[in-house]
């Protein structure tokens, strides 16, 4: 794997490695509650990579979808993410920049990785800049692969594979990058139902056209708003659809180190349960927005505990 030189290039006034992972840590708690309450589960070091990694990718999709962004050209959307990529890769280079290159550059040091990721992530971007319409489920499972799949990728050795399973000479290494992509195309699909009314405001339909002609609901209903039945039958279709992801990528946490399976559980439980949260809203997400309540996040804790233990 791709590891990054220990006597990195430094240029320009850098903050310390602590403070900058402070900054990472505030960043994450802000704006993904859920995912932050998991992340404190972890142990220091592992938490604090994911942080990082975290707030790269977050500031990968603000290149797209920040307020600031929404009002630039496609060219210089464009040329945001070529200085982003060219950013990255010199990043996988040994050049450090700023305080998130520098906890990045901490973080690919200690728990090493691929660069190859981080560049799909980008072109996922790079989609958004053209595709603002997905005929059919394999396009938009590419889509959520590159935008969310990846993270599975960038974590999975941050969490790591219980010594159980390798600690014997006779023991095969389980691979967790299927269950781990599976995880990232769950939570993206969540994401996507959840903000259909925010999408819609930017131009951007992300339930493949099949299905919206299958359920006979048109384009022009979605941009309406319209609450009929033909709508919540297509809403309980997607929701089965993400569900079936998160299924699928339950199979490989078992497979993860004992620190690791708790934290992952948990926020793969929470994630779930915004599935939930559109159905009590009768599936109406352009004018409510799901989320699952502080109190549901704190007592879902030792079920996920349990759940870590026997599974």
């Amino acid at each position: 794997m791709s590891k990054i030189p220990r006597a990195a290039k430094l240029a320009g006034e850098l903050p310390t490695l602590e403070s900058a992972y402070e900054s990472c840590r505030l960043e994450t708690a802000q704006w993904a509650k859920t995912f932050y309450l998991g992340t404190l589960l972890m142990p220091p070091v592992k938490r604090k990579a994911i942080w990082a990694i975290y707030v790269w990718c977050r500031r990968t999709d603000e290149l797209m979808d920040s307020p600031e962004a929404q009002k630039l050209p496609v060219e210089e959307l464009a040329a945001r993410l070529d200085r982003w990529e060219q950013k990255i890769r010199a990043l996988f280079n040994g050049v450090v920049v700023d305080g998130l290159d520098l906890v990045m550059a901490d973080t690919i040091e200690k728990f090493p990785q691929e660069l190859q990721p981080y560049l799909d992530m980008i072109e996922g971007q790079r989609m958004d800049l053209q595709k603002h319409r997905y005929h059919g489920f394999d396009d938009l499972e590419l889509y959520c692969y590159r935008v969310a799949g990846t993270v599975g990728l960038m974590t999975q050795d941050v969490m790591g594979i219980d010594p159980a399973y390798t600690s014997s000479p006779w023991s095969h290494t389980p691979n967790t990058s299927e269950a781990a992509v599976a995880l990232g195309i769950a939570n993206q699909l969540t994401n996507i139902l959840r903000d259909v009314g925010e999408d819609r405001n930017r131009g951007r339909i992300y339930i493949p056209q099949e299905d919206l002609a299958r359920f006979n609901y048109t384009e022009d209903d979605l941009m309406a708003g319209l609450l009929n039945d033909n709508w919540r039958e297509l809403m309980a279709f997607q929701l089965q659809r993400a569900r079936e992801w998160f299924a699928r990528s339950e199979a490989g946490v078992r497979w993860l180190a004992p620190d690791a399976r708790w934290p992952v559980w948990t926020s793969l439980r929470l994630y779930r349960r915004i599935l939930n949260g559109i159905e009590n809203i009768n599936y109406d997400v352009f004018t409510n927005r799901a989320f699952v309540p502080k109190i549901g996040k704190f007592m879902d804790l030792p079920w996920s505990y349990l759940v870590a233990q026997v599974r």
